[in-house]
């Protein structure tokens, strides 16, 4: 079993990712703050969200709310 430490630092790509496709990562979940950045440039920048904010925007994910095609459902 992990600590809360070793996964709020461990980096985390999502099961539908393909190998070598556009995809981002993440960090933190189980901390303070979640972490995204482009699993391609591991070692680019790096996008910092409250767990609040995180929590607001799989909400708006699971609702519909950032579909590629708004207003539908």
């Amino acid at each position: 079993m992990q600590s809360a430490e070793n996964l709020a630092n461990k980096w985390i790509k999502s099961s539908f990712s393909g190998y070598n496709t556009d995809c981002v990562e993440i960090s933190g979940i189980s901390g303070e703050a979640v972490r995204v950045r482009d699993s391609k440039n591991p070692r680019g920048g790096i996008l910092n969200f409250t767990t609040r904010e995180w929590d607001a925007f799989i909400k708006g994910v699971r609702n519909g709310e950032f579909g590629r095609n708004p207003g539908t459902r």
